[in-house]
């Protein structure tokens, strides 16, 4: 039903016999005669806690035709194998009712995102190199103790035994990654890291071959230990992110009802064609671009464009896929379907922001380029020289040669960002905010401009009545009446706000697109739209409520999230230039940023616009902090140069955010910025350490006075200094 104007709606689980083991018994062949179940699965933004996974499964699990129900609470998801006969959208209005927006996923396109292989294999692998690594060390302390001649060659051999396969397995990232560089003709990191891993093992195993006094296969070991420790930290900074394209893809509503001479058949999107009519039914989302034909109702446009205002859809209103249907049904002709669709077009919008921040890359990475080439003009010069100073010893070249490689193994760099940004993150975690990408700390270090969303962002998006004791107690009990009867947002906060008790009415009807009205002592009293009852329109989010032929309205506003005032108030405070961006309507939004001192501000932007704004500070010089919670802020979000979006948010806007606020509380924002300031001086720090130990080290290196395994433990003290300078951050 149509309430009011100014609300954005969209915020609100063997046999014995051989016979029997050839034969299906009755119960199997009972099982395969039962129809296959559909698995579902739909998104639930609001979901946080595990009394909201138990409330969610067990009130699904209730559900007639469910056999289960499982939730994610990290995904935010909830995954349901059920009948055929049930559909998403006869779950969606079950979730509402227990205090859940939820919003139909397509599972196809989101089973590449399900799982993280790549976490699982650095730490299989890195735990396989610590067990190596300890063994190896066992044996060479053996060996150091004064194990000689052939008790010293069988710990050697069977150290080969143990960490050549190791070596083989545990560092296939690296080996995998120098490749691919080599054959673009580039020299990355992980170039001199495995030469550095494959001379050790070279060259310890070929003085277990000539019964050498030294071998090296715990530096190999070690090497590869520390460096997947390094890897490991990376990726789980980066691991909580995924594609937000493929987010807003999976939002699309996978089947439609289309509606051949006035018989309904359900189809996929695909099947739809220009012309073609389609049904949508109230609490379902449009499945196409289209124009209305038939029917009265609102449709919650706040997904797409932030607009707060339901607006009413009759014959020749224009609707676009993602919308929310409210109230009455509605019949559709499709104008554009699938990939002509404006959400699919969005995701497009979002998949080039994306690629855009390929541009993005780490201190440490940047480092690389610069010191990679030097790490191997040492190496080798090293090598040239004391095959001529030693009249061609090529072993003893090698081994200094191995040791120069070793020693500016760039471990302690590759090292220096992780685990700053670890050690950060578990800060900013503390204060509520969780860090997604590896390069967001430093990027958001360099930002001088904050664009923020209105609604659900500085705003926590739950309308509350203002004025209820202004109003007459006769109207005050008729409108609590009346708003039980609907499950319009605005209705379900005047129904938690009234303490009294309503009205007694009688023939309670709602009237799509206008509101609900009953009968009262034989009169008509209704709740609505200003112009339905009669009454002037209010310039704030209002409805209003006709009793005894007077009309009130009933004025409500939406909370500030908790530390916005102070966030705002430290941004400006740092010196950094604010700009409120917002899809709403022009009033609240200019009422807002003067009550927060914004002075720059643009109301009833549309996704497009935002990203233009966006882009626009970006072209001027300015490095943009987008912080926004919405379908409609998810591709400026991306385009933004370091975003940030609250746990309240769409899936598709966590996505593409960057940071992710957990709490309501807006104000770890503001410290986050701080903190990104210090973490950029700790990683600079640990570059300086870096340097200055191959300054001492290098040298000794080149002049012969240090061993591959010498080598190996000044390189793993680099690294122990570099880890400890970073948890300074805690």
């Amino acid at each position: 039903m149509a309430l009011a104007d100014g609300y954005d709606a969209g915020h609100v689980s063997p046999s014995a016999c051989p016979a029997c083991a050839v034969a299906p018994s009755a119960e199997r062949l009972a099982e395969l005669s039962r129809p296959v179940s559909a698995r579902l699965m739909l998104s639930l933004p609001t979901a946080h806690c595990a009394a909201c996974m138990s409330t969610v499964e067990n009130g699904l699990q209730a559900v007639p035709g469910v056999q289960s129900a499982r939730v994610n609470l990290t995904l935010r998801r909830v995954s349901v194998d059920a009948d055929p006969e049930v559909t998403a959208e006869s779950l969606i209005p079950i979730l509402a009712g227990l205090g859940y927006e939820a919003h139909e996923l397509d599972p196809g396109l989101l089973s590449a995102t399900e799982t993280d292989k790549q976490g699982r294999e650095l730490l299989m692998r890195l735990g396989v190199a610590g067990f190596a690594m300890m063994n190896v060390m066992l044996l060479s302390v053996a060996v150091w103790s004064g194990a000689g001649d052939a008790t010293r060659d069988l710990f050697h051999w069977i150290s080969a035994a143990i960490a050549l396969p190791t070596v083989v397995f545990a560092g296939q990232p690296f080996f995998k990654s120098a490749w691919a560089s080599l054959r673009v003709g580039r020299l990355g990191m992980d170039v001199p890291i495995s030469l550095a891993i494959i001379l050790a093992s070279s060259i310890s195993l070929f003085e277990t071959f000539n019964s050498g006094h030294h071998a090296y296969f715990d530096a190999a070991v070690m090497l590869v230990f520390f460096l997947l420790a390094g890897r490991y930290l990376d990726h789980r900074t980066r691991a909580v992110a995924r594609s937000a394209a493929e987010e807003l893809a999976a939002l699309e509503v996978p089947r439609a009802i289309r509606v051949v001479d006035g018989v309904e058949e359900t189809v996929t999107i695909s099947a739809l064609a220009v012309g073609d009519t389609v049904r949508v039914r109230p609490g379902g989302r449009m499945p196409v671009d289209g124009e209305v034909i038939s029917g009265m109702s609102e449709v919650d446009r706040s997904l797409l464009t932030g607009e707060s205002l339901p607006a009413v859809a009759g014959p020749g209103t224009m609707v676009a896929a993602g919308e929310i249907n409210l109230t009455g049904p509605l019949m559709v002709r499709v104008i554009a379907a699938g990939r002509d669709s404006s959400l699919h077009r969005m995701a497009d919008l979002v998949a080039v922001a994306e690629s855009t921040k390929t541009k993005y890359t780490s201190l440490a990475e940047r480092a690389a380029r610069a010191y990679s080439p030097l790490v191997h003009l040492l190496s080798f010069g090293a090598f040239g020289y004391w095959m001529w100073a030693t009249g061609g010893d090529l072993r003893y070249a090698i081994n200094i040669s191995a040791a120069v490689l070793i020693i500016t193994c760039p471990c302690a760099l590759g090292l220096a960002v992780p685990a700053v940004v670890t050690a950060a993150s578990g800060k900013l975690f503390r204060k509520g905010l969780l860090i997604k990408d590896g390069t967001a700390l430093e990027r958001l270090a360099e930002v001088d401009y904050v664009v923020f969303d209105k609604t659900g962002t500085l705003t926590l998006g739950t309308p509350t009545p203002t004025n209820l004791d202004m109003l007459p107690q006769d109207a005050l009990a008729v409108a609590a009446g009346l708003a039980a009867g609907s499950s319009h947002p605005l209705a379900v906060a005047l129904t938690r706000a009234v303490t009294g008790q309503p009205a007694p009415l009688t023939d309670l009807r709602e009237v799509p697109g206008y509101g609900i009205e009953a009968r009262l002592n034989g009169e008509t009293v209704r709740l609505g739209r200003a112009e339905w009852v009669g009454a002037a329109p209010a310039d704030e989010t209002a409805t209003y409520v006709l009793v005894a032929g007077e009309t009130h309205a009933i004025k409500f506003a939406d909370k500030l999230r908790p530390g916005a005032e102070t966030a705002v108030a430290a941004m400006k405070a740092a010196g950094l230039r604010l700009m409120l961006l917002s899809g709403d309507a022009s009033a609240p939004v200019a009422d807002l940023a003067t009550r927060l001192g914004i002075t720059e501000f643009a109301a009833g932007k549309l996704p497009a616009e935002k990203v233009a704004q966006v882009r626009a500070l970006q072209d001027q010089g300015h490095k943009v902090l987008m912080i926004g919670d919405g379908l409609n802020d998810t591709a400026a979000l991306a385009q933004a140069y370091v975003s940030i979006s609250p746990a309240s948010a769409l899936d598709a806007a966590r996505t593409a955010s960057d940071i992710v606020l957990l709490g309501q509380d807006m104000a770890p924002v503001a410290d986050a910025l701080r903190i990104a300031k210090q973490s950029t001086r700790r990683i600079r720090e640990n570059f300086g350490l870096s340097a200055a130990y191959n300054v001492v080290a290098v040298p000794l290196a080149l002049m012969g006075l240090a061993t591959p395994l010498l080598a190996a433990l000044a390189m793993s003290v680099s690294s122990i200094t570099v880890s400890l300078n970073a948890l300074r951050l805690r």
